[in-house]
C-alpha cells in the first residue's frame, strides 16, 4: 500500500484516540503512585498500630458478616492497591441496598475502620483516587467505558506499528541529484537517524513534529507494552485470550470454568472453612511445584462459577507488592479446580504476569514507578502534539484549496 494510506490511517487513528489517551495518560500518571496518594488522603483506612499476627482473609470475612448481617462479603484482600485490608461487600438477600461496597478492616481484630462506595465522588475526597482509577479503567462509565477503552487499546496497539513504519526514511524513487545524498554515509540507518532527534532551536512547527515523532520512537517498546496490556485489562476474555492462545499456552478461569445455570450465593463451605481449604491446597501445590508461600493475599467467592479463589504471594511472584499465585476450588466440595502460577507454568501466563506488573508499575521499584508516571505525561503530550500537527496540516490544506480556486 502507498505510504499516503498509512499516513491517513495513523492520522485518523490518533485523532480518534487522542481524547481518550489524554484521560488515560493523566490518570495513569497519578495511579503510578496510588498507594502513597491514597494513604495521604485517607489515613483512616489503616490501623493505628501494625499487627503482630494479622487475621486471615476468611476469618476477617466471617467476622464482618457476623457483625453486619445486612451484608455479604464477596472478597477480602489483605493487600489492596493502597496496602489496606479491604472487604468487597454487597447487600444480603432481602436486606436493603447498601450505601457502600468497600469496608476497610483492621487486620488485627476485624473491626471496621471505614466504609465507602468505591469511586463515588459524591462521598467526598475519600474517593478521589478511586474515581481516578475508574476514569483510567472505564471512563467512569461501567461496562460501556470498558469496551470503549478496550477498542481504543486495540487501535493503539495496531497504530504503534503504523507509527513506527512512518518514521522510516522514504524510499528513493528518483535518480540521485544531490552529491550529499550519493555519499556512502547516507545509508538507510543514516537517513533514519534524524527521526530520533529533536530540533530544539527550530521553529514551533518543527519542534512540535519532532517531539511527536522522536518521543514515540524512543519510547516505542514501552508504548507497545502499555497498549497491549491495556487490551488485556479491558478485553481480557475476548481479544487478548484469543490472540495469546493462538501463539502460546494460556489458561485462565474464564477459559476453564463454565458459568453455572444458577449462581452459588450460599456455598457449603463458609469463609473460615474456605480459608483452611485454600491453605491446604496451596501448601500441597508449593510442595509439588517447588515454591514457597510468603503470605496470604486474598480470598474471593465466585458465585458464577461456584468456586473460591485463594491468592497468596509466593517465591514465584515477580511483582514488588501483592501476589498472583492462585488456586480455585469448588465452593461446595473443596475440590481443586485450577492452579495458576505467576511464571514457569504456562508461557502465556508468564507473559501476562509481566504485562500486568509492568502496567501497574508494580515491578523494578521506585525508578520504574517514576518512569511510568512520566510515561503517562508523554502519552498525553503525544496526543496533544498529534492534534496540533493535524490542525496545522488541515489549515494548510484549506488555504491551498482556497488559493487554487481563486487562481482557477
Amino acid at each position: 500500500m502507498r505510504r499516503s494510506f498509512w499516513v491517513w490511517l495513523h492520522r485518523w487513528a490518533g485523532l480518534t484516540m487522542a481524547g481518550l489517551l489524554i484521560v488515560v495518560g493523566l490518570t495513569g500518571s497519578l495511579l503510578a503512585f496510588y498507594p502513597e496518594i491514597e494513604r495521604a488522603i485517607n489515613p483512616q483506612f489503616y490501623p493505628a498500630q501494625p499487627c503482630a499476627a494479622p487475621l486471615g482473609p476468611g476469618e476477617l470475612a466471617a467476622r464482618l458478616e457476623t457483625a453486619r448481617p445486612v451484608l455479604r462479603v464477596t472478597a477480602v484482600t489483605i493487600e489492596g492497591n493502597q496496602g489496606a485490608t479491604l472487604a468487597a461487600v454487597k447487600a444480603a438477600p432481602g436486606a436493603p441496598a447498601l450505601t457502600y461496597d468497600n469496608v476497610f478492616l483492621s487486620p488485627c481484630d476485624g473491626s471496621v475502620l471505614f466504609e465507602r462506595r468505591f469511586g463515588d465522588l459524591s462521598q467526598g475526597l475519600t474517593n478521589l483516587m478511586g474515581f481516578v482509577y475508574r476514569l483510567h479503567y472505564e471512563l467512569a462509565l461501567g461496562k460501556v467505558g470498558i469496551w470503549i477503552l478496550g477498542i481504543c487499546a486495540l487501535i493503539w496497539t495496531l497504530d504503534c506499528f503504523v507509527a513506527l513504519y512512518l518514521t522510516f526514511p522514504i524510499r528513493r524513487r528518483r535518480p540521485i541529484s544531490n552529491a550529499a545524498d550519493a555519499a556512502p554515509g547516507k545509508s538507510w540507518l543514516a537517513r533514519w537517524r534524524p527521526a530520533w532527534k529533536v530540533r530544539w532551536s527550530a521553529g514551533p512547527t518543527k519542534l512540535n513534529f519532532d517531539l511527536h515523532r522522536a518521543s514515540g520512537l524512543w519510547l516505542w517498546p514501552a508504548l507497545l507494552v502499555f497498549a497491549w496490556s491495556s487490551v488485556y485489562m479491558n478485553l481480557w476474555d475476548t481479544v487478548y485470550t484469543w490472540t495469546t492462545r493462538a501463539v502460546m499456552e494460556f489458561h485462565a478461569p474464564w477459559t476453564t470454568f463454565t458459568p453455572r445455570a444458577e449462581r452459588l450465593e450460599t456455598p457449603r463451605l463458609g469463609w473460615r472453612e474456605a480459608e483452611q481449604r485454600g491453605i491446604a491446597l496451596m501448601s500441597a501445590a508449593a510442595q509439588t511445584e517447588g515454591f514457597t508461600i510468603e503470605r496470604p493475599i486474598a480470598l474471593r467467592l465466585r458465585p458464577e462459577w461456584g468456586t473460591y479463589e485463594y491468592r497468596v504471594r509466593s517465591s514465584l511472584d515477580l511483582q514488588d507488592k501483592r501476589g498472583i499465585t492462585r488456586v480455585w476450588f469448588d465452593a461446595d466440595t473443596g475440590m481443586q479446580r485450577l492452579l495458576l502460577l505467576p511464571q514457569g507454568q504456562y508461557a502465556g501466563n508468564t507473559v501476562t504476569s509481566w504485562l500486568f506488573a509492568l502496567h501497574e508499575a508494580n515491578v523494578f521499584g521506585l525508578p520504574y514507578r517514576i518512569f511510568v508516571s512520566a510515561l503517562g505525561l508523554v502519552i498525553t503530550m503525544l496526543s496533544v502534539t498529534g492534534i496540533i500537527i493535524w490542525l496545522k496540516k488541515n489549515r494548510a490544506g484549506r488555504f491551498s484549496r482556497k488559493r487554487r480556486r481563486s487562481n482557477a
